[in-house]
């Protein structure tokens, strides 16, 4: 999945997204209820998200029919979009201006993107970044990752700097 490695990428980076990944950005979903997965692969992110108490209003994949980008609500309300999208560049960063003019959007890229030029259009719109640290995306492995991830959040409402958030919190 990483640039550090040889190995094929999945289909459609179809990669479940363990616990771990997730646990560390329950802190920051305060005042989140609600939440829609548009990228929802076999919907581990789902399940984590449920053991925290939000509600899913919306679940779909391009897998099984459901094209994000042609999507431009996911609820009434206040909601959510968080999600594990695609690492494809040209993709994600699709992705990131559609999902962020529809409601405040949480992402899960790996950590160096934020520092290389292609995030620059993107970055004013950050207002958060969770650093998670390594992940173990195969869970029969007894190795993590070579890559640093983080979860990224994106409003088009955000102006200012962006906060960066170690795995404590702080």
């Amino acid at each position: 999945m990483g640039k550090r490695s040889n190995f094929r990428r999945k289909k459609s980076d179809l990669y479940p997204t363990p616990f771990k990944a997730v646990e560390p950005l329950f802190p920051f979903l305060n005042g989140t209820h609600r939440f829609a997965e548009p990228c929802a692969g076999k919907g581990d992110l789902i399940k984590h998200l449920k053991q925290a108490g939000l509600d899913c209003i919306y679940r779909g994949d391009v897998d099984s029919g459901q094209n994000a980008l042609l999507r431009n609500r996911y609820g009434r309300g206040k909601y959510a979009i968080i999600t594990n999208p695609p690492h494809t560049r040209s993709e994600m960063h699709l992705l990131i201006e559609h999902f962020q003019a529809i409601a405040p959007t949480w992402l899960l890229i790996d950590l160096d993107w934020a520092a290389n030029e292609q995030a620059v259009p993107y970055l004013p719109r950050c207002s958060d970044i969770v650093v998670i640290g390594r992940v173990k995306w195969f869970p029969n492995s007894e190795f993590t990752g070579k890559e640093n991830y983080a979860w990224y959040r994106f409003d088009a409402k955000h102006r200012g700097a962006t906060k960066l958030h170690n795995r404590r919190g702080l």
